[in-house]
């Protein structure tokens, strides 16, 4: 081979070795994922705060490739308050579908995996669910009827071979068994009227390629309510509509979170709607949160540097400009991330003594107000690290699993040499 090799160049060999790995490390994720008959100990938890609907707390989710592992969300950390509302902003690509996907355990498995952290789901009982450990059998349970999502596209989220009516009782009879035929009927039809669809019956019985964007729009967010969920993920509701369109939906989901009492994350790139929508913003980048904060303190005091370059690249009305402002540069390699700060590279204010150091703690410069950056390491206190989970320790982890598992084999065997029924069945 070539002395002058590429720097990024990957051999055959070297990609099989990395899905080698994979293979193991997503496998035994599975297993876990899948398992059934998991204790409930082992996802049944409690909320730090009664107040929060859901609690993410050093959440990493890592997509297994065969060029390396994507660190897609780093350590990602945010609560969403009760009643409120929660936008998160952020470039393409930056980790905010991935984030919502992780609480709705809706990712491209085996590939996509959440591999640390915890997502606690407030129960009615005073209990909350850890949803990295809550299996997909109990997940089934939960999606739909505690938590639901709007996708970003609602011409590929429904499915164009049923009618309207039909792909909104179907969470009904998922959800309530215990209801009839003709209740579920009425509900679809109060629900296609909640979110305001004049000729509802009409519509029941419409496929979706015979409404317009918004009307399907409208029917997401009716599917997404039927059940009375505390927790909404609106993932980019308002893309693809034109402007009079997106703010009936936000007014529609503002006034229907409120009648519902429930909570909304919203998912956006565009500032503007954070600004109308959001109590609370957390501005991500490159898979982690830079900062956070009530939308007063990101709209009125920005203090990390990629959230004032976001600020500056809005066009202002009455202004007259050659061009807007970009923040120069590229995002790092997603599959190679630098052990600094993430931005640092594109950083107008970086103290390059400072800024080489480990990637930058959370400091809270108010009590409302986080934010990731080591020009305020001196101006607040630190508040937490993000957690950094290497791909070596998925493997030990995997070892580590495999011993205990053969130690409560060989103690399952009993004095005449037979193995526990039980303990073969946990061995395949």
């Amino acid at each position: 081979m070539s002395k002058n090799k590429k720097k990024n160049y990957l051999s055959g060999s070297d990609s099989h070795k990395i899905s080698k790995e994979n293979r193991i490390i997503t496998k035994y994720l599975e297993k876990l994922r899948n398992d059934s008959k998991r204790d409930p100990s082992q996802y049944i938890t409690s909320m730090r705060d009664e107040n929060n609907i859901v609690e993410l707390d050093n959440v990493c989710t890592y997509f297994f490739t065969d060029i390396g592992v994507v660190r897609a969300v780093d350590g990602v950390s945010f609560d969403i308050p009760k009643c409120s509302t929660v936008g998160v902003v952020g470039e393409s690509g930056c980790g905010k579908s991935v984030t919502s996907l992780s609480i709705m355990q809706l990712l491209q498995r085996p590939t996509g995996q959440v591999v640390g952290g915890e997502i606690r789901l407030s129960n009615e009982d005073g209990t909350a669910y850890n949803i990295v450990n809550t299996p997909t059998s109990v997940m089934q349970e939960i999606r739909g009827n505690k938590i639901s999502m709007i996708f970003q596209e609602p011409m590929t989220s429904l499915n164009p071979v049923f009618r309207i009516g039909a792909q909104i009782n179907e969470v009904l009879e998922l959800h309530h068994s215990e209801m009839t035929k003709e209740q579920i009927h009425d509900r679809t039809m109060e629900m296609l009227e909640m979110v305001g669809i004049a000729n509802a019956e009409g519509v029941y019985n419409m496929y979706p390629h015979e409404l317009s964007g918004g009307m399907r729009q409208r029917v997401m967010i009716a599917i997404a309510l039927a059940c009375d969920p505390k927790l909404i993920i609106a993932d980019e509701p308002t893309t693809a509509l034109d402007v009079t369109i997106q703010a009936q939906i936000l007014d529609l989901l503002r006034n229907l979170k409120d009648k519902i009492n429930s909570s909304i994350m919203l998912i956006t790139h565009d500032l503007g709607v954070i600004a109308e929508m959001a109590d609370y913003v957390v501005v991500m980048y490159a898979g982690r949160v830079v900062e956070k904060g009530t939308a007063h303190d990101i709209f009125h005091n920005p203090c990390h540097p990629y959230t004032i370059g976001l600020m500056k690249s809005k066009p202002v009305v009455g202004k007259q400009v050659d061009e807007l402002y970009n923040i120069p540069g590229n995002v790092p390699n997603p599959v190679n991330m630098p052990d600094y700060c993430y931005f640092r590279d594109r950083c107008d204010l970086c103290d390059h003594e400072r800024c080489s150091g480990k990637y930058p703690s959370e400091i809270r410069i108010s009590d409302t107000h986080v934010v990731s950056c080591h020009l305020f390491a001196d101006k607040g206190e630190v508040v937490g690290r993000s957690q950094i989970i290497p791909n070596s320790q998925l493997l030990e982890d995997r070892v580590e699993y495999n011993k205990n598992r053969k130690k409560k084999m060989a103690e399952s065997v009993n004095a005449n040499g037979q193995t526990d029924k039980t303990g073969a069945r946990e061995d395949k």
